[in-house]
């Protein structure tokens, strides 16, 4: 008889580590044991330099010390831990993935923006019924933002780009009130124009009908919708984020502090500025596609790798 394999998935994003353990039977769905996620900010303070500066170098050990203590607690037998934007760019990303292999036995795998949004699109559609209509889907990464249009069976374009929330928050939002201004969501919406001038090549010729998001941006968004900070275990694996509910959240991040901002029901305090600048480029997305329908997902990468790897 053949054993089951509990397995460990780790995604090390530029701001969040996720870490999901699933136990791999046979001939059945991978039955989910943990998921679990914690904010590392890894591009915070260095990834517009190409750097991980020290202090989330160490986070980001401490963090997979813990994810480490969870594998051996769960019997985990083995791991895929993949890397994204931060570690792609960062003069010393070698040296963070040697001292990883060397103190927890982990091997990451730094994956390219290509291979990240085609991930992205396999987990999200065992989370969101895509159907036979093109989508936009969309992730916000901290370091990258990946864009996809898709149906259900295939890809039809594909674009990572390195203009994550980080790199964003460093470029365009340097007020010390902690408010955007008028004239920063402007540059940051010309700066878009002229750099996501592929997205809308492609959004002219396929006609995506609706926009899908995934990333902590988008469940932020969901949770705002609702009106209260929900657990890991608590997303559904596809939500409906009403076109004037975002706006009314678009309005609300923009007139507010950073400490209003946090006092929001539904928002994590790590994601109160960026939110602010992941929403300028969500707006921005709508103005140009004219999309009007939103779904966030709360499946992307690491449930895209586990999808292929139980076949």
């Amino acid at each position: 008889m053949l054993h089951p394999t509990r397995l460990a998935l780790i995604d090390m994003g530029t701001n969040t580590f996720h870490l999901l353990i699933v136990e791999l039977r046979p001939g059945e769905k991978p039955h989910e044991l943990l998921r679990t996620k914690a904010g590392v900010r890894l591009g915070e303070g260095g990834i517009s330099r190409g750097e991980i500066a020290p202090a989330p170098y160490a986070r980001a050990l401490h963090t997979l010390a813990g994810f480490k203590e969870e594998m051996e607690l769960h019997g985990v037998t083995q791991v895929r831990a993949t890397a994204t934007s931060a570690m792609r760019v960062a003069r010393n990303g070698p040296a963070l993935v040697h001292d990883i292999a060397e103190q927890f036995g982990i091997e990451v795998e730094i994956i390219g923006g290509d291979r990240e949004a085609e991930l992205i699109w396999k987990g999200i559609r065992q989370a969101v019924p895509l159907g036979a209509q093109p989508q936009l889907l969309m992730d916000i990464g901290g370091g990258s933002v990946e864009f996809i249009i898709a149906d259900e069976a295939e890809i039809f374009w594909k674009q990572s780009f390195e203009i994550g929330a980080q790199r964003l928050l460093d470029q365009f939002f340097s007020d010390p009130s902690g408010i955007m201004p008028a004239t920063a969501v402007a540059a940051e919406q010309t700066y878009f124009d002229t750099v996501l001038e592929p997205l809308m090549a492609a959004l002219v010729t396929l006609k995506p009908v609706g926009l899908v998001g995934a990333s902590g941006s988008f469940d932020s968004l969901a949770d705002m919708q609702l009106g209260r900070l929900r657990t890991e275990y608590e997303l559904p694996p596809c939500t409906e984020l009403a076109a004037s509910s975002f706006r009314h959240s678009y309005a609300q991040l923009l007139s507010l502090n950073h400490e209003q901002r946090t006092a929001l029901p539904g928002i994590l305090p790590m994601r109160a500025d960026m939110l602010v600048v992941a929403a300028v480029l969500i707006d921005w997305v709508l103005g140009v596609s004219g999309i009007e329908r939103l779904r966030t997902s709360a499946y992307a990468l690491k449930e895209g790798l586990l999808n292929e790897m139980a076949g």
